[in-house]
């Protein structure tokens, strides 16, 4: 993945964005943080807008910690393989992405805090590495504060997030504006 090009995503951001996760579990809603990570919040937009996200699973279930998901690998597996680690026929969950990275933003967010429900973006060991793995904090994680960006905070659908587990399916991820919301 750090091999991949540095992408600065086109996606217009207006400022009101609302990401309405569709799950196996229910819904859950985000508002997405477009003035303190706008680069994080434009691709999820992007990727969102161009159906990346729907019929992914969550593949890294840590209890207390996080649920994950956004590995296009997981696409094409059955989710009993997603829950118990194998590899599928794009590889290993968990080590995919869109074919780019973006830019770190956990510097210069200011809201950069991993509270319960925050929606931020997974990376491999270069700050530089996110491209479209994502995970929501089960409670508070503020020891990630200074090295993972935060680009969005759930407003609706804490209960669902609490209930995910490795193999849930993402089946749609939209973006709408909170006046829609």
């Amino acid at each position: 993945m750090f091999g991949d090009p540095l992408h600065t995503p086109d996606y217009p951001i207006v400022g009101d964005e609302v990401a309405v996760f569709t799950t196996s579990q229910g819904t859950v809603r985000v508002a997405l943080d477009g003035k303190g990570a706008p680069i994080h919040v434009a691709n999820f937009c992007e990727l969102a807008e161009t159906e990346f996200y729907d019929g992914l699973k969550f593949h890294r279930y840590v209890p207390g910690f996080v649920i994950q998901g956004g590995d296009p690998n997981t696409r094409d597996m059955d989710p009993q393989d997603v829950a118990a680690g194998k590899p599928g026929p794009s590889g290993m969950p968990g080590t995919g992405g869109p074919g780019w990275r973006i830019k770190a933003e956990y510097a210069t967010n200011p809201r950069n805090e991993h509270n319960d429900g925050a929606l931020a973006m997974a990376r491999s060991q270069h700050p530089d590495s996110a491209g479209s793995q994502f995970y929501f904090c089960l409670g508070p994680q503020h020891s990630l504060d200074s090295g993972y960006t935060v680009f969005g905070q759930t407003i609706e659908g804490l209960d669902v997030i609490r209930k995910l587990r490795a193999g849930d399916v993402i089946e749609r991820v939209e973006i709408i504006h909170s006046a829609k919301a």
